[in-house]
Formats: structure tokens, C-alpha cells, sequence
């Protein structure tokens, strides 16, 4: 019997786990045994076993990929157009995401601010007062984890942005060793990478079971209902990162030559493993998967953009963040200027560089945005009635885009990726739970 494809069983475990949370509930206990608490111990045991493969993953695999492309021409003109293409993804996602949030106006009803329903006490003077003047300068220091103290450390402490650059440090400078030393060191690296790819061949057998464990966990404790205003900015937020998937990168996708849809459905496995986690990182392993084996990219191209991406391209981390700071804004009756919304725009595009690809953790983005542009940083608890909604859907934004990126480079380096013309290569065996 044919086994369904990894996507199909994912998205099942996500249908099969919406049913089991919300009849299950925080209170149902079988033989003392809360139901919820096993939930849980499954989600957190396949979220671990994730988490446990991205640093070595993401060092490996951006060391052989820089080792691999070699000069340091070749290593500045794929860097030039990765990072470019990051840059412009994530500011076309702000510019929707504000756009949308002005249009829509979701933080007023009936033509008054809706504070008192969010019960957001403090007085709105003293906010308009402090939003007055702000600038971009607070979130220098996002920057300085780039280059962190201990690299020991930052790994264990999970600072991506930091092992990142390490690893491209030392990628560049394995080209530059004497033949024989380059050789072994490479190698040395490509045996851990092939060695990592192939655990996380077998965690994702398992993708599947501890997808429902988190999904049925998160509608047993929350629920479906919420306050109607959130609820409506909350479709404000999936409207603007719904225009961002299907039609912003969609058309950036066309003008390499590329069939955009060929690239969405490629990439569905991926997606629904971050809309279950909300997490790029963790879903690292799956993306590469998707990306080499069912996209058609070379490992050359993905195993440097995509670790790249997992930590500095976050669409939808930067598109929420702004929306964000929006209807807070909105909510406390602020005419924002357009130079303070330009600088929402600017904080966010910094910000989403050093998030860390972990659920939630745009939440600190914000946090900064707030306190940058003078808002009541206390005001980020509201956000967290959806918040795990909305951080499941922009995470599989990120990435999403991610993928775009390795697929445009890799046609721009000219290499002639499956989804641009030709059938999609099948899933592989592993791909489906045995």
C-alpha cells in the first residue's frame, strides 16, 4: 500500500489534533494521567529532538557550502544576491503589513480607540508624549550578538546570528589552508553534515506524531473564541502574510523564470511542520530536505542560503512586529506621524535580523519596537490571546521565503531547478512514517 506523503500526514495530525484539544480540554485526566500533560510531553520530546540537531546542522552545513563555493569572488557574489534578496523580501513584507493595518484600522471601533476593551490603563498623553522623538538608535545592540564573546557559549545559549557568522568565518578561511589540510578539513565537515541530514531523516518519520502533540496541546489550552478585536487584527495579520505568500514572492519568483505554485506546493511539508512548531530553526532540516529534493536547488546554493535565512530572513516576523506596534498604537488613539511609522518600519526590518528562530520570540522584537518608538511595553500581553496562531503562520512565511531566495539564486547562478519547467521529483521513502 502507498504511503501518503509527509505533508498529507502532517496536515492530518493537524486536523486530528484540533478535534482531540478542543473535546479533551485543560481538565480531562485518564487514570490521574492529565491528557493535556501527554499532549505536551509529545510535542516538547519532537520539538526537542529538532532543536538538538540545529547547531551542528547549521555549522556543517554553512561551512561546506562556503568551502564549496570557494573564491571569495564566488563567495561575495552568492552572499550579495542572498542578502539583497533578504533585504528586499522583508521590506516589501513591512510595506504590506503596514499598509493593510492603515486601511483596516483594526486598534478603533466605531471611531474611538479601543484601549478600555484591552484594558490599556495608562493615560494616553504620557504615551503620545514619549513617542515623540524616537528614532532607530535603540536597537543598535541587536548587532553586537553577530560577534559574540564565546562561541562555545552563543551555541549553547542558541545565538544564531552569532554561530552564523563564525561558521562563515571559518568556511572562507578553509579555502585559504594548504591543499592538503583544505581536504581533510572538508571532509572532516561534509562527513558531519551528510551525518546530520541523515538523524534528521529519522526525526521526521515522527514529524507527523509530535506535530499533533503541539497543535492538540495549544487548542486544549486556548481554545477557539477570543476578544472580537484581536480577533479582527488577527485577520489583518493572516490577510497581509496570506498577499505576501501568494502574491509578493509569487511575482519575484516569475521573474527568474520559476512557476511560483510549483515552488509553494514543493515546499508544503516544510510549511506545516513551521505552522506546528513555530520555529525556522527547528524546521531547518525539513526545509533543506524540501528545498534539494523536491525543488531542485543544489546543495551548493541551499546549504548556504538557507541556514543564512533561518536567522536573518523572518517575512513574517518583520510584517507582524510592525502590525503589531501598529494596533497598539492604533488602540492607544496615536496619529502616528510618518516619520515615526518610518521608523516602525525601519526598527522592524533590524529587529526581525536578530530574532531567533524560535517560537514566539518576535514577541522581544516587539518588545524592542515598543519601548524604541515610546509605547507601554506592558501593552505586548494583549497580543498573546493569537499570539501562537499568528507565530505558527508567519513562521511558515519565513519559511517560505527562504525558499524563494534559494530557488532565485540558484537560477540566477544558473542552475535549472525542477520547478521551473519540469515534473516535481517524487518524495522520498523516508518522507513517510513506517
Amino acid at each position: 500500500m502507498r504511503k501518503l506523503a509527509l505533508h498529507w500526514q502532517i496536515l492530518i495530525a493537524i486536523v486530528a489534533a484540533g478535534i482531540a484539544g478542543w473535546l479533551v480540554g485543560t481538565e480531562t485526566a485518564v487514570a490521574g494521567v492529565s491528557i493535556v500533560g501527554v499532549f505536551d510531553f509529545i510535542g516538547t520530546m519532537f520539538l526537542n529532538a529538532l532543536k538538538m540537531l540545529i547547531v551542528p546542522l547549521i555549522t556543517s552545513s554553512i561551512i561546506v557550502g562556503v568551502a564549496g563555493i570557494g573564491s571569495s569572488g564566488n563567495l561575495g557574489r552568492l552572499g550579495g544576491k542572498t542578502l539583497a534578496f533578504y533585504a528586499l523580501t522583508t521590506l516589501l513584507a513591512i510595506l504590506v503589513g503596514l499598509l493593510l493595518i492603515n486601511i483596516v484600522n483594526p486598534g478603533v471601533a466605531n471611531g474611538e480607540p479601543i484601549g478600555d476593551q484591552l484594558a490599556l490603563t495608562e493615560d494616553t498623553d504620557n504615551v503620545a508624549e514619549r513617542v515623540k522623538g524616537r528614532g532607530v538608535g535603540d536597537v543598535v545592540e541587536v548587532f553586537l550578538r553577530m560577534v559574540p564573546v564565546n562561541i562555545v557559549q552563543a551555541a549553547a545559549d542558541g545565538q544564531m546570528l552569532g554561530l552564523i557568522f563564525f561558521a562563515l568565518l571559518f568556511g572562507y578561511f578553509l579555502t585559504k589552508l594548504p591543499e592538503k589540510n583544505r581536504d581533510t578539513m572538508a571532509s572532516f565537515w561534509e562527513g558531519v553534515f551528510h551525518i546530520m541530514m541523515d538523524i534528521t531523516g529519522l526525526v521526521m518519520k515522527f514529524a507527523p506524531i509530535g506535530v499533533f502533540g503541539l497543535v492538540a496541546e495549544t487548542v486544549a489550552k486556548t481554545g477557539f473564541e477570543a476578544a472580537r478585536p484581536l480577533f479582527i487584527f488577527s485577520l489583518v495579520v493572516l490577510a497581509a502574510l496570506a498577499v505576501h505568500t501568494l502574491v509578493t514572492l509569487p511575482l519575484l519568483l516569475r521573474l527568474v523564470g520559476a512557476k511560483p505554485y510549483r515552488v509553494l506546493g514543493a515546499m508544503s511539508p516544510a510549511m506545516l511542520t513551521a505552522f506546528s512548531t513555530s520555529s525556522s530553526s527547528a524546521t531547518l532540516p525539513v526545509t533543506m530536505d524540501c528545498v534539494e529534493n523536491r525543488v531542485g536547488v543544489s546543495g551548493r546554493v541551499s546549504s548556504f542560503v538557507l541556514p543564512l535565512g533561518a536567522t536573518v530572513n523572518m517575512n513574517g516576523t518583520a510584517l507582524y512586529e510592525c502590525t503589531a506596534a501598529m494596533f497598539l498604537a492604533q488602540a492607544y488613539g496615536l496619529d502616528l506621524t510618518f516619520g515615526v511609522q518610518f521608523s516602525i518600519v525601519v526598527i522592524a526590518l533590524l529587529t526581525s535580523i536578530g530574532v531567533a528562530g524560535v517560537p514566539s520570540a518576535s514577541l522581544v522584537a516587539i518588545a524592542i519596537i515598543l519601548a524604541a518608538i515610546g509605547l507601554p511595553v506592558e501593552a505586548i500581553g494583549v497580543l498573546m490571546v493569537f499570539d501562537r496562531v499568528l507565530d505558527m503562520a508567519r513562521t511558515a512565511v519565513n519559511i517560505f521565503g527562504d525558499a524563494c531566495c534559494a530557488t532565485i539564486v540558484a537560477r540566477l547562478e544558473g542552475e535549472d531547478t525542477h520547478v521551473a519547467g519540469a515534473a516535481m521529483p517524487p518524495v522520498r521513502p523516508d518522507d513517510a512514517v513506517t
